[in-house]
């Protein structure tokens, strides 16, 4: 029998052919994690803190700071509902007699839980004494609503609730 494969003999593995096995091999090795480094990079929003270092020393400001808040007994209540494309903030506060405060300034912030690019300033409005509206762009997610009250440049009040908005 002619051409059998019975008599063909085994193909022969020539240096070409490792030479460009071990090239393709390390051409996709290569490949993957020049995308996968791209996607890391493009997709990591930052650490919550800049300096672990600096952090530590504000710790024990920001404890007695905790602490002066807790001794002034305020009530602050806040509302955040979806109004079309953005979501409206809302948020009351009274002191321990329960009078709504004054003199006071609202800063309020949306941050996200993993990607602080995506965090948002609210510009909020006061419609009188300790009551204040505010809008923001909506995005559907988790949300860390971050109020803080000021009162003469210094902070009076910190809240940092978690919210999801659907």
């Amino acid at each position: 029998m002619i051409g059998t494969k019975a008599d063909a003999k085994p193909k022969e593995l020539t240096g070409r052919t490792v030479l460009f096995s071990l090239i393709a091999f390390f051409g996709v090795v290569a490949a993957v994690n020049a995308i996968m480094v791209t996607a890391a990079v493009k997709t990591f929003g930052g650490v919550e803190t800049e300096s672990s270092y600096k952090a530590g020393l504000a710790f024990a400001r920001e404890i007695a700071a905790a602490g002066a808040q807790d001794a002034r007994h305020w009530r602050v209540r806040a509302n955040v509902v979806r109004a079309g494309a953005e979501a409206r903030i809302e948020i009351l506060a009274n002191d321990a007699g329960d009078q709504p405060l004054r003199d006071i300034v609202a800063l309020v912030r949306l941050a996200h839980p993993t990607d602080r690019r995506l965090d948002q300033t609210v510009e909020m409005t006061a419609e009188g004494a300790g009551h204040f509206r505010g809008t923001a762009a909506f995005a559907a997610g988790q949300w860390d609503l971050v109020i803080d009250l000021d009162r003469g440049g210094e902070r009076m009040f910190r809240s940092r609730n978690r919210v999801i908005l659907r």
